[in-house]
């Protein structure tokens, strides 16, 4: 999925909701449990899955929740995937996985995702440079999502430390340094950066989605933080939005947990509805 397909996705549904399947076997109500026992994390996503497709454009697993039960939780979220795939052709499906390594190991972790497992996107870490990111942006139609300014209370510890950068001429936070250095390199190696790479910018901090967009003004950027964590989709749509949208709004335990019950499902579906009225009426 390129650039522009994305963006018509958006336009077609007028929701950017990002759907975050962070699937927690200990929250997954008793009833799911009771039927499916050690397929629940698998029968909970597709039930999920059914309920909000209608309003999200993009999925996005957490991999550790999947990680943490063993082969069992890689074989369901290799399922969820290919669940959406087949039902949800459309919908942008993203590995929140945050890898960050070099050379042949991250190599074969783009090939994991992207070719074994059949991801669009994966989140990663850029702490150790371009090497960490490079490996992931040469499959045309799948997407690095690097983070840059996160939602989290201890980012400020690095991310926001003052560097220099002499292609300016100045000093910035190394969150700008980040991004600014990664769309030059990217943009100079595969051409238009927009088709491959992405920002992950927390809704915790919206003053800082408009700073980054006096900079990075067309790039997409994957805004976690709304809801459970205290982000406001308003101030998240005011500062970041662009003339393409520009945004992916993520939502996960505010979504995937509004009930517990047998009616989970549907109350999902209900949450998600709302979120998407209200990101149509933003658009």
């Amino acid at each position: 999925m390129n650039y522009t397909e994305l963006y018509e996705n958006i336009r077609r549904k007028g929701s950017f909701l990002c759907v975050g399947l962070d699937t927690d076997p200990e929250k997954i109500p008793a009833c799911v449990r009771e039927r499916h026992g050690d397929a629940s994390m698998l029968a909970f996503n597709k039930a999920i899955i059914d309920a909000t497709a209608p309003y999200a454009v993009a999925f996005k697993p957490n991999i550790a929740f999947y990680e943490a039960e063993g082969v069992s939780g890689w074989q369901q979220l290799t399922e969820t995937v290919r669940y959406i795939r087949s039902n949800y052709p459309g919908i942008l499906i993203i590995a929140d996985a945050k890898r960050g390594d070099i050379g042949n190991t991250a190599d074969r972790y783009a090939r994991a995702f992207f070719e074994t497992m059949d991801f669009d996107a994966v989140t990663l870490a850029p702490y150790m440079g371009s090497d960490s990111i490079r490996p992931f942006l040469k499959r045309e139609g799948r997407w690095g999502i690097v983070l840059a300014m996160t939602s989290n209370k201890s980012a400020e510890e690095f991310e926001t430390l003052t560097v220099s950068d002499n292609a300016v001429a100045g000093s910035m936070p190394l969150y700008e340094r980040v991004i600014r250095d990664t769309v030059r390199s990217v943009d100079t190696e595969f051409g238009d950066s927009r088709d491959r790479l992405m920002f992950v910018v927390g809704a915790t901090r919206p003053e800082k989605l408009a700073e980054i967009r006096r900079y990075c003004p067309d790039h997409f950027l994957l805004v976690p933080g709304v809801g459970a964590q205290g982000g406001s989709l308003t101030e998240v749509a005011r500062c970041g939005l662009n003339s393409r949208c520009g945004l992916l709004v993520n939502s996960s335990r505010g979504i995937i947990y509004a009930s517990s019950g047998e009616d989970f499902a549907s109350a999902a579906a209900a949450n998600a509805s709302e979120m998407a009225s209200r990101m149509r009426a933003l658009l």
